[in-house]
């Protein structure tokens, strides 16, 4: 029986629909108490609003975190319940993970890419006894995730429904040799030369530049003057990397939610005065600092479409804009981005548009 514990969703959202938690997490739970899994020794994987860590945390538990909302979620939720939280608990997704795991619990990922990085790292290190419990909706299954599994381990059982969820249940670790998994491709375009795009699993866009971006590398608005220039949710880095092959003496910040994302970005970019930044949201950066900030805005949080995301960005992009500074953006177009961006810029115009995509520039 799940004990009650309070868990509430970070970022916030007004959305009642949207919980913190599905029924994949209680299935995970449940399975744990009803089999009576060992887990002296637990790593937990992509538990996005902390539900699994909560619930877990009188356990010898890792948590293993790509996502800085991820670890903020975990944080409010541990002082939420008034439970202590272990600051050497956390792991990110570059890092070694404990040798001997009893227990792997993860919440499939929508990227299969990065289910496959993250089952490497736990096979490695699994106890030859221990197991890893991998739960999603049934709606969301992919033939790909027993394909992946296999790869790993000698034992793949996928359990029945329950409430919609299902569990895969892996067990007998393969031990295959780790691989560095870093992606790359070539990329050629109007601004930019033809360059090499290096990136880790679960990025966006993976394997090649998206057409949204590719559109909007036409359109960035980049010019000679703009000396402090931010790339909000940066992924790979690509128009950071174009913004400086327009005006390389510009000092060009990325910020992601995702370390995997930021560390990406590293691969690809090591010019000069270009700052890094792990974060969900602007909170390091100095109000009124910059002259422009570009932005693909994040509108997916996993599986669900969550605008407020983004909205919650513009509000962080008009403090730290400069008097006069611009915000150039691209969305698809069904998402009418410019309601949202009108009441908090002086002006805003479509700079250019297809049938799919617009892209936005909205002055301070």
């Amino acid at each position: 029986m799940i004990s009650k514990l309070s868990i509430k969703r970070y970022p916030p959202t007004q959305n009642k629909s949207l919980q913190a938690w599905n029924a994949s997490d209680e299935f995970i739970l449940n399975y744990i108490s009803e089999h009576k899994v060992e887990n002296k020794k637990t790593v937990i994987v992509n538990d996005r609003f902390g539900y699994l860590g909560v619930h877990l945390a009188s356990k010898k538990t890792t948590h293993l975190i790509n996502y800085k909302s991820e670890e903020k979620a975990l944080r409010l939720n541990f002082d939420i319940n008034g439970l202590e939280f272990d600051e050497s608990a956390i792991v990110n997704p570059r890092s070694d993970l404990p040798k001997g795991i009893a227990l792997g619990v993860i919440k499939v990922p929508k990227s299969i890419d990065l289910f496959d990085f993250y089952l490497a790292k736990l096979s490695e290190n699994l106890d030859d006894n221990g197991i890893v419990l991998c739960g999603f909706m049934t709606k969301y299954f992919n033939k790909s995730m027993l394909s992946v599994a296999e790869t790993y381990f000698e034992e793949v059982e996928q359990s029945l429904a329950w409430k919609k969820s299902r569990i895969l249940i892996l067990k007998k670790p393969k031990r295959i040799e780790s691989a560095e998994f870093i992606q790359s491709f070539q990329f050629a375009h109007s601004v930019i030369d033809n360059v090499e795009i290096n990136q880790y699993p679960g990025v966006f866009s993976s394997k090649s530049i998206d057409q949204a971006t590719q559109f909007f590398l036409d359109h960035l608005g980049v010019k000679e003057s703009d000396e402090k220039i931010l790339d909000l949710a940066s992924g790979n880095g690509i128009l950071a990397l174009t913004a400086k092959s327009i005006n390389p003496e510009a000092e060009v910040h990325l910020v992601d939610d995702s370390m995997l994302a930021v560390e990406s970005s590293k691969l690809n970019i090591s010019s000069a005065n270009t700052h890094f930044h792990w974060n969900d949201i602007l909170e390091d950066l100095e109000n009124e600092s910059f002259d422009l900030v570009i932005s693909n805005p994040p509108f997916h949080f996993e599986f669900e479409t969550n605008i407020e995301i983004s909205i919650g960005l513009f509000k962080q992009v008009h403090r730290v804009l400069k008097l006069g500074g611009r915000f150039t953006s691209v969305a698809s177009k069904h998402l009418n981005f410019k309601t949202h961006l009108e009441p908090l810029f002086s002006s805003n115009r479509i700079v250019a548009e297809t049938s799919k995509f617009v892209v936005y520039e909205s002055v301070k």
